[in-house]
């Protein structure tokens, strides 16, 4: 039985997620669903009306002769029969810790555990939360696809040894862990907005899925600054995407086409993003990471075309969000910036163009590659054709099939 896409990506953490509690463990509980799933998909048409139910039915059974299998079912029996680990619905009791959570944000909570490093922390939470394949977590981090696949390994065995059983957090825990999940819902936006521009349908679109979180975290804190800031980026974001694709061919900024951005999507990450900024804190008080990227969505968000967008807003926007949060990326945004001014004002590209020449060679390769498509475009936009040319041929070897690569074949030759 074929399974629906849209139908697995709902179930799929309501199924790990009740298999976690049987289990005690969230690698089990992934195991298990996968197993169900697995299954599920070999029968025939009509005979399961309920996947999710189906599935745990089918994940609790197999665990349980897994373990006797291994002659301690005796054993377990009294904690198998527990009402909270026998029930097949995850709990919905707001009593019960994680009862009043949305499922992937449960999940969430549990792989952002502070008892794991931070890489670990993302690299878990982007692959069993999020979704992500192993390589778009590695390209996204910077890192050797072997890396992302031995700290997934090792952040399931260290989760387990440092907890011993599946627990959402609740109170002050859930609290610590928040930083941690924004990070990696804005990432599994990035990568969305990154590698698919142009998604083939609604169930295979991250960008939407990062929204679908974000608007999760905003229902649980709806006054935290950084948690409206990330609900706008993925609004407004959202919301410009119509405009970013032509005939297959990814648009640059000016180019691309405002008539078709989704007006509605685009107010209430407008809104989201005045919130975000009014409640950030005292005027002495800078606001953090992603109120500011909120509020720079939201200059070109509301700017009638590129030419009137307030660049000067921007480089002052992207000196905070420096500050505040020092990355590769932030770095390659405010020198992209920092061209537009200097070719307003007729003054020398050389500086910048050296500091992305530097990212280029040492930054991550994300970062490198995002450094070399902005000199391209600021050889493009000075009448240096050749030099563009040059290094659109030379993106065309580290960027993936899709509407990006299709614009630097449009203009590598």
């Amino acid at each position: 039985m074929p399974i629906d896409p849209a139908a697995f990506r709902t179930a799929w953490p309501q199924v790990v997620r009740s298999l976690a509690v049987t289990t005690r463990s969230l690698d089990s509980g992934e195991e298990y669903a996968a197993e169900a799933f697995a299954r599920a998909a070999a029968q025939p048409d009509g005979t399961i009306d309920d996947l999710v139910g189906w599935c745990v039915q089918v994940g609790r059974r197999t665990w349980l002769d897994a373990m006797r299998h291994e002659a301690v079912f005796t054993r377990l029996q009294p904690q198998i029969a527990r009402p909270e680990v026998a029930a097949v619905d995850v709990p919905t009791d707001p009593g019960v810790p994680g009862g009043d959570l949305d499922d992937r944000l449960a999940l969430l909570f549990v792989a952002c555990d502070d008892a794991l490093a931070p890489g670990a922390q993302l690299v878990l939470a982007m692959r069993v939360v999020c979704g992500l394949t192993i390589r778009q977590i590695a390209g996204h981090l910077g890192i050797a696809e072997a890396t992302a696949a031995a700290r997934l390994t090792r952040a399931k065995a260290a989760l387990a040894r440092a907890r011993g059983e599946f627990v959402v957090p609740d109170g002050d825990a859930r609290a610590a862990r928040l930083p941690v999940m924004l990070t990696c819902v804005a990432g599994l936006f990035t990568v969305g907005q990154r590698d698919m521009p142009l998604p083939p349908d609604a169930t295979q679109d991250p960008a939407r899925d990062a929204l679908t979180l974000a608007e999760a975290l905003v229902a649980q804190y709806p006054d935290d600054p950084e948690v409206l800031g990330l609900r706008a980026v993925c609004r407004l974001g959202l919301a410009r995407r119509p405009g970013r694709v032509r005939d297959g061919v990814a648009l640059p900024l000016d180019e691309a086409d405002r008539s078709v951005w989704d007006h509605r999507l685009l107010s209430a990450g407008l809104d989201d993003a005045t919130a975000a900024i009014a409640r950030a804190g005292p005027p002495d008080r800078a606001p953090g990471r992603f109120a500011l990227e909120a509020a720079i969505s939201g200059v070109h968000a509301t700017a009638p075309d590129a030419a009137a967008t307030d660049w000067s807003r921007l480089a002052q926007l992207y000196d905070a969000l420096l500050r505040a949060w020092p990355s590769p990326a932030t770095r390659v945004a405010r020198l992209v910036v920092l061209g537009r001014l200097a070719m307003r004002d007729h003054r020398d590209l050389a500086p910048i163009e050296r500091e992305l020449e530097d990212l280029v060679a040492d930054g991550p390769p994300y970062a490198a590659r995002d450094a070399s498509l902005a000199l391209a475009d600021l050889a493009r936009r000075t009448g240096r054709s050749d030099e563009a040319a040059g290094r659109y041929r030379e993106l065309l070897d580290v960027i993936p099939a899709g509407p990006l690569r299709e614009f630097c074949r449009r203009h590598s030759g």
